[in-house]
């Protein structure tokens, strides 16, 4: 009887039986991984780096530096390497900051663009408002609470965060406290997204066990009392409120702004501004400005300082949020604000007739279906913001293609220690 022969294919077990090897970092890959010939990719080494890898196939664990490269530095945070938070600790600020740079203007390349860039802010340790930190039982008076670790779906009980603001930091031992009732379901896994406003910390938490019906009264009782006891503004459960001391609020320009739960703020206030200014620089001699995917207004109540702005985002809470804190804000031009799925119903070339400056700060999607519009639209300038590189320069080419030039941009290292770079660019026609 025939049988059939199936293709020899080396099984991941296979793969995993190749042996160690000694190598020489040839570059820093997108993920932060060294690179070596192979190729092979290794997690914490540097160009020119000569290494041990651990056996395994593709991907290898770093076993020893032989020759350390003069850009290597230690590691600020006892967790690093472990902690699956920042993945370019080990090494020197400025190359740092270069290839996250290099990275960025060749993506540009790839679609065929080139502009000017201009020198990149950079966010300092110590500087980050809002952290996601996720929950895992513990002692009966305090959780586990930290990032999710390398490699692994477990929590890293984090003692220190060297990225995030001191006032953040010195709050873990409370909010550790306050995630114990979230296990009253075994099947909870929380996560408490953490951020600090100018009126004390907001927590608002998600993953919390639905389908048995919640968290008891009980339990809520006790986390509010736990809230309290913290000092902290506000506590919610996917935006529905569990505790309230005060509402918590940022400036957006000269706005005090009553933040949603929940809601989208950058990261870095230093960041925010550095990119208001630049959007402001951009915009100054507008007559009418459409700030699109607006948000709570980190950039509307700047750009209103300018010329009467049509403000549009998705949100309608952050949109409720924007029109309230008008009031709190002199000298504006004047703002109408409309809650509106851009990506659905983007603002058609028809309703931008009467504006001249767009700014488009879109989520990392990218904002495709709006710039096909602004394409056919008379606007003769576009700010783009953007956290996604990949899906700006798709949308820069619809611009550059309707003949938008992609005079300036500025890159933005607002995740610190992270590959993850953001940017503003100006567009002129």
């Amino acid at each position: 009887m025939r049988t059939s022969r199936r293709p020899n294919r080396a099984r991941p077990a296979d793969v995993a039986t190749s042996p160690a090897v000694e190598v020489v970092i040839e570059a820093v890959g997108g993920e932060g991984d060294g690179i070596a010939a192979g190729p092979l990719y290794a997690p914490f080494t540097l160009p020119g780096e000569r290494v041990r890898l651990a056996a395994g196939g593709q991907r290898r664990e770093l076993e020893a530096v032989l020759e350390a490269s003069p850009q290597r530095v230690t590691p600020p945070c006892q967790h690093f390497g472990v902690c699956g938070g920042c993945a370019l600790q080990h090494w020197e600020h400025g190359a740092y900051l270069e290839w996250k740079v290099d990275r960025l203007v060749r993506t540009l390349a790839r679609e065929r663009i080139e502009t000017q860039v201009l020198p990149a802010f950079a966010a300092a340790p110590a500087s980050r408002r809002r952290l996601s930190l996720h929950a895992r039982p513990g002692r009966k008076d305090a959780a586990r609470l930290g990032f999710k670790g390398r490699k692994s779906w477990d929590v890293i009980d984090i003692a220190e965060c060297p990225i995030a603001d001191p006032r953040l930091e010195a709050a873990l031992p409370a909010l550790r406290r306050l995630a114990v009732p979230l296990f009253e379901h075994s099947k909870s896994a929380p996560t408490l997204h953490v951020t600090l406003t100018d009126t004390g910390i907001d927590v608002d938490i998600s993953g919390v066990e639905r389908k048995s019906g919640g968290l008891s009264a009980d339990a809520r009782m006790r986390l509010a009392e736990i809230a309290g006891e913290a000092d902290f503004a506000r506590v919610t459960l996917d935006g529905e409120m569990a505790y309230l001391a005060r509402q918590p609020t940022v400036r957006m320009g000269q706005a005090t702004v009553a933040l949603p739960a929940g809601g989208f703020l950058q990261a870095v206030p230093e960041a925010e501004l550095a990119m208001a200014n630049m959007a402001v620089e951009a915009a100054t001699g507008a007559e009418r400005i459409a700030d699109l995917f607006c948000g709570a207004g980190a950039f509307t109540f700047h750009l209103a300082k300018l010329a009467p702005v049509l403000a549009v985002d998705s949100s309608a809470p952050a949109i409720r949020s924007l029109i309230g804190a008008l009031g709190t804000a002199p000298g504006l031009h004047g703002v109408v604000a409309e809650a509106r799925d851009l990506a659905r119903r983007p603002v058609l070339a028809a309703e931008l007739k009467r504006i001249d400056t767009v700014l488009f700060d879109p989520p990392r999607a990218g904002a495709a279906e709006q710039c096909a519009e602004l394409a056919s639209s008379k606007v003769s300038r576009v700010i783009g913001v953007s956290c996604n590189p990949a899906t700006f320069v798709r949308d820069a080419r619809i611009l550059a293609d309707a003949g938008f030039t992609l005079d300036r941009l500025l890159p933005v290292d607002q995740f610190l220690w992270s590959p993850h770079i953001e940017l503003v660019a100006v567009f002129n026609r």
